[in-house]
C-alpha cells in the first residue's frame, strides 16, 4: 500500500480504544464550512479553517470568529446540511472491522452536536463528544459552547475515555487530519494521520494519504498481529 508509511516502531500490543476526528477524517467535508456555504459565508469561513487546520491560527478564535458568521441561519437549514454530509469512502467498513476486533470507538470532534449525533448514530459509534451550537427562535445565535471550544481540550476528552473504559492514553490508537489532533496524537500510543495537513504529519506513526478509511485496516492488523 504505497500510500502508507508502515514505520512500527511503538509498542504493538493490541490496542481496544480507537479515537476519531470527524471532520475531513470520518466525514469527507468541514462540517463549519458546509453551513458556512448555507449562511451565504462559504468562502471567509473556509479560509479561516484552513488556517486552524494548518496552525496557522489560534484555534480558539478561528471558531469563535467562524461560528459568529452562522448567526441568523434557519435550525432547519442547517439540519438539511447536516443531513446531507458525505460520509468518508471507507468509514462503515473501518469501524465495522475495528468492532469486530472488540475496540471501543470514539468520535471527539470540535465540531457541532448536530452533526456529531446524526454521524455518531448512522457509523454506531460508542462515545460522541463535541460543542453544541446556541439556537435561539430556530435560528443559530453565532454562539458555540461545550468541552472543545480551547486549543487543547481534546486531549483531556480522550483521556476521559479512556479512563472510562480502564485503558491507559498510551494504548489507544488516535486518527485525525488537522493541528487540533496534535494533542491526541502526542497521548496516543498510535497515530495516524489521515488526509492531514502537514503539520500533523510530523506526530503520526503513520501517515495515509489515500482518501479511503479501508487503507487503516492493514495497518490495524499489523498492529494486533504485534
Amino acid at each position: 500500500m504505497n500510500s502508507t508509511d508502515n514505520n512500527f516502531n511503538n509498542d504493538k500490543r493490541p490496542k481496544k480504544l480507537i479515537v476519531f476526528d470527524m471532520d475531513s477524517t470520518l466525514i469527507d467535508a468541514e462540517c463549519i464550512d458546509e453551513l458556512g456555504e448555507a449562511a451565504g459565508a462559504g468562502d471567509e469561513i473556509s479560509e479561516i479553517t484552513e488556517q486552524a487546520m494548518e496552525g496557522d491560527i489560534d484555534y480558539e478564535d478561528s471558531l469563535v470568529k467562524r461560528v459568529q458568521l452562522l448567526k441568523g441561519t434557519g435550525f432547519e437549514t442547517a439540519q438539511e446540511v447536516i443531513e446531507n454530509l458525505p460520509l468518508m469512502p471507507g468509514a462503515k467498513e473501518l469501524i465495522s472491522y475495528v468492532k469486530s476486533l472488540g475496540y471501543k470507538t470514539a468520535m471527539v470532534s470540535s465540531g457541532f452536536t448536530l452533526a456529531t449525533d446524526y454521524i455518531g448514530k448512522v457509523l454506531d459509534i460508542d462515545y460522541v463528544v463535541s460543542n453544541e451550537l446556541v439556537i435561539d427562535n430556530g435560528c443559530l445565535t453565532g454562539e458555540v459552547r461545550g468541552p472543545l471550544t480551547k486549543q487543547d481540550s481534546k486531549e483531556d476528552v480522550f483521556e476521559q475515555i479512556a479512563q472510562m473504559n480502564c485503558v491507559y492514553a498510551k494504548d489507544c490508537i488516535a486518527v485525525g487530519d488537522g493541528a487540533n489532533d496534535i494533542c491526541m496524537f502526542k497521548k496516543a500510543g498510535y497515530s495516524i494521520a489521515f488526509n492531514s495537513k502537514p503539520i500533523l504529519r510530523q506526530y503520526a506513526n503513520v501517515v495515509i494519504t489515500r482518501k479511503d478509511l479501508r487503507a487503516i485496516i492493514p495497518v490495524i492488523e499489523a498492529l494486533n498481529m504485534g
